[in-house]
């Protein structure tokens, strides 16, 4: 018999989550839970779902920052479920890789709707693994490994990687990586883009200075290639 399709519940409340899984097995929907990034890191190594439910408020985060970090090395279907109403928080969710906004309190059958609306649009269910040259990332653990040696990055230079290789092969611009990695007030500081990406360049490409991976584009920003 085949088994449900597995949905990662990150909600830092239990009873919440508790509902929300109560809710999808309707659907009908397996569930393993988080109550941080931290926790859904570890699940996501262990285990492949095909849909994330989340909320934004996190112990250790916020969670536009997590799915962030998923679309570096996933189109796995994300769902928001938020009390933050602003329109501005919706907008950051969705830029940052959402693929819908629900604002609690909600109904179970619109909660529903939208689940299986966006597990009808699919999206690839990768391992949470990247190689490139010497060097190999685990999203899900939040290691980077060069040669067989785990090297220490800063949360900035780990950022500004994740936002690189999830825009792999395409130019990105300066402002755009210092939106992302950064903020909004940053985006006009593009000397602090260039520190960072000497630091990545010196950490993991072969050749600092004749660069493979991270490549300059003169005037314009960046482009990270495989």
């Amino acid at each position: 018999m085949n088994e449900s399709p597995l949905a990662l519940v990150l909600e830092d409340e239990p009873q919440i989550r508790r509902l929300l899984c109560d809710a999808l097995a309707s659907v009908p929907l397996r569930c393993v839970e988080a109550g941080s990034m931290a926790d859904a890191r570890e699940r996501l190594a262990q285990e492949c779902p095909q849909l994330v439910v989340l909320d934004l408020g996190l112990p250790d985060g916020d969670g536009k920052r997590f799915i962030g970090e998923l679309r570096a090395w996933t189109e796995l279907p994300v769902l928001v479920l938020s009390a933050r109403s602003q329109e501005r928080d919706k907008i950051e969710a969705l830029d940052a890789g959402a693929d819908d906004y629900l604002i609690k309190p909600f109904s179970k059958g619109e909660l529903l709707a939208r689940v299986r609306a966006l597990l009808r649009r699919g999206g690839r269910s990768e391992l949470p693994l990247m190689r490139f040259g010497e060097v190999e990332v685990d999203f899900a653990r939040r290691r980077v490994i060069r040669a067989g040696v785990e090297l220490h990055l800063t949360p900035i230079e780990y950022r500004l990687l994740c936002a690189m290789i999830a825009g792999q092969g395409k130019v990105l611009t300066h402002r755009q990586l210092l939106r992302d990695v950064w903020g909004p007030a940053f985006v006009e500081s593009a000397h602090y883009l260039r520190v960072y990406v000497g630091h990545l360049r010196h950490k993991l490409e072969i050749d600092p200075a004749r660069p493979r991976h991270f490549v300059t584009e003169t005037g314009t920003g960046y482009r990270f290639v495989i």
